[in-house]
């Protein structure tokens, strides 16, 4: 560890933050309808979109109505992403002549591209075909990301309504957060990357002669287009097996920077346009702050952990100071600390190292940010509601103290909302600890660890917590494309997308029909220091009961044979 490093981590998030709040406005006028400077090009073409898919942008859909579009909408999307992957091998711009998916796994990946998880079960350049990358996955990564920004919507309009009953329209949301806000960006973004040294190519290959005589065939995709959404629409799925520590995805420490600023910056925007929408500035910039805590503690943690001698080198009498194990040495150790933790804590999954190669407790902080609910800030949209659930949990226990009905942006909090946020943050361990626990005993799904102990457990552990996360990031010990798996994840993703939400959206529709109230003398304050550390230790004490019992049989009991093996080489 040095102050270099310490400044790196820290500038990071300081200009991702930075960027966030003109974003952030921006979005806010875009969900509210407002005029912008991309109107003169774009209102055209959203009229034409309205036109041609029978939507009337004048209707205000309630919850319910809402809910079931958004449904509709993910159910349609996977039978057409299922599709082009099953039959893949009679689409065009298949230069590769790559056969259609499994059904095994054309399931999981396109339940994993519709529920902006991104978890990938195959190796794409051995896998995937061009069109397929383009018409299939990278289609998806917009879709996927403003499906999740416009239930943000929703929920941020039920706290500025009064007794209210719509929560806008699904459709207008998925088409004006496409156009005015996720392409434009993308577009100009992929330029840079472009420019930056990313392929743009329709090419299948190219062929190279290494520096030993070897011929190899270098595999080419269109990646600057799908790397830019990749990371703004925190989907997080490579062109590549290895992701973003491959040098077409992430050539050099700029491109590292412009991804990692990427992955949150969004996210941290839907919060500060909740902001707006919901006139809570103060809430607002209150929710930001919990996430950056908790993003920077992270970071601080894995800077920490990866700074330490590898085991397995100290044993041997040559360990370094860093364990570079899994690790680019473009980026070394505090790029990857910052980045594993705004990847975690993003709902991204994209990885510039290898989690499996973190040490012990470096992959039980990663896991630990996945398992808190993916709401630091969280993947785009679905971070920001994740977050409001935690605030409404958090104004019940200060209710509890105080002894008054808790409010919450001038809405009362009852009975009906808690019991719907609760059924929200059970459904995560129901299904990261269920399922692990069940693949931790049946042998079709413990071949495929490549570990064994504590190791091979948290390599089960980390699969579903990512999968219903929707984080898509793994342990790369895992060798997840077999029917089992593929099935139980696929599960997991659609629990972890829509077993939450439902709730939430059902959770809006009651506030949204409630009175907006004055605040009193008596009404809790929800942005100060106060809520910031009642909202900090809710969110701890809710995870810790979660999942703490489960990394101690995984990440910290292999932390201390990690001392253990130092101690006794």
């Amino acid at each position: 560890m040095d102050a270099r490093g310490w400044s790196e981590i820290l500038f990071t998030i300081a200009i991702t933050i930075a960027l966030a709040f003109p974003l952030g406005f921006y979005l806010a006028r875009v969900l509210k309808g407002e005029r912008t400077w991309l109107d003169p090009v774009l209102r055209p073409v959203e009229g034409v979109l309205y036109k041609a898919f029978g939507v009337d942008a004048g209707k205000n859909q309630n919850w319910f109505g809402y809910t079931v579009s958004m449904l509709v909408f993910s159910a349609a999307s996977f039978v057409v992403l299922y599709l082009i992957l099953r039959f893949q091998d009679l689409l065009p711009l298949n230069p590769q002549g790559f056969k259609g998916f499994t059904p095994d796994l054309a399931f999981n990946t396109a339940v994993s591209f519709i529920t902006n998880t991104n978890w990938q079960s195959y190796t794409p350049e051995q896998t995937v075909s061009t069109f397929s990358q383009m018409a299939g996955l990278t289609s998806h990564n917009f879709l996927s990301a403003a499906a999740g920004i416009a239930m943000a919507a929703a929920v941020a309009r039920a706290f500025a309504a009064n007794r209210g009953e719509g929560l806008g329209n699904f459709w207008v949301d998925l088409t004006r957060i496409s156009l005015y806000v996720l392409l434009p960006i993308s577009i100009v973004g992929a330029l840079a990357m472009v420019a930056l040294g990313e392929p743009q190519t329709l090419a299948a290959h190219v062929n190279a002669v290494g520096l030993e005589g070897g011929k190899q065939a270098i595999a080419l995709y269109p990646t600057a287009s799908q790397e830019m959404i990749k990371q703004l629409g925190t989907n997080g799925g490579g062109i590549f097996n290895a992701n973003s520590a491959h040098p077409f995805e992430n050539p050099n420490a700029i491109t590292n920077l412009i991804e990692e600023v990427a992955m949150n910056t969004l996210g941290y925007a839907c919060v500060i346009a909740f902001g707006i929408v919901a006139f809570a500035k103060r809430e607002s910039r209150a929710l930001v702050a919990v996430m950056a805590i908790f993003v920077l503690a992270a970071s601080a943690a894995l800077y920490w952990t990866e700074t330490q001698p590898a085991p397995a080198m100290h044993a041997v009498h040559a360990a370094t100071a860093v364990n570079m194990e899994g690790k680019e040495v473009r980026f070394g150790a505090p790029s990857t600390a910052a980045w594993t933790a705004f990847t975690t804590g993003a709902a991204d999954g994209g990885v510039n190292a290898m989690h499996d190669s973190l040490m012990p407790l470096g992959g039980g902080v990663a896991m630990f940010m996945i398992q808190l609910g993916e709401m630091l800030p969280g993947g785009v949209g679905s971070g920001l509601y994740g977050m409001v659930v935690m605030a409404l949990i958090a104004v019940f226990v200060g209710g509890l103290m105080v002894g008054r009905t808790p409010e919450y942006l001038g809405k009362k909090i009852e009975a009906r909302e808690v019991k719907l946020a609760m059924l929200a943050v059970l459904i995560l361990p129901l299904s990261m600890l269920g399922f692990s626990a069940v693949a931790a005993v049946v042998p079709v799904a413990l071949k495929a660890l490549e570990n064994s102990g504590p190791h091979g457990l948290s390599e089960i552990l980390y699969a579903y917590s990512s999968a219903t996360g929707n984080n898509g990031s793994a342990f790369a010990g895992l060798s997840a494309n077999v029917p089992y798996w593929n099935a139980t994840l696929g599960v997991a993703m659609l629990l972890g997308r829509f077993a939450y939400v439902v709730p939430v959206l059902a959770m809006a529709g009651s506030i949204a029909g409630k009175p907006k109230l004055q605040p009193t003398a008596g009404t809790l304050p929800t942005f100060g220091p106060l809520f910031i550390s009642l909202l900090i230790g809710v969110i701890i004490i809710i995870g810790g009961l979660e999942f703490f019992p489960a990394q101690a049989l995984g990440p910290i009991v292999e932390h201390f044979q990690v001392l253990d093996v130092i101690a006794h080489p």
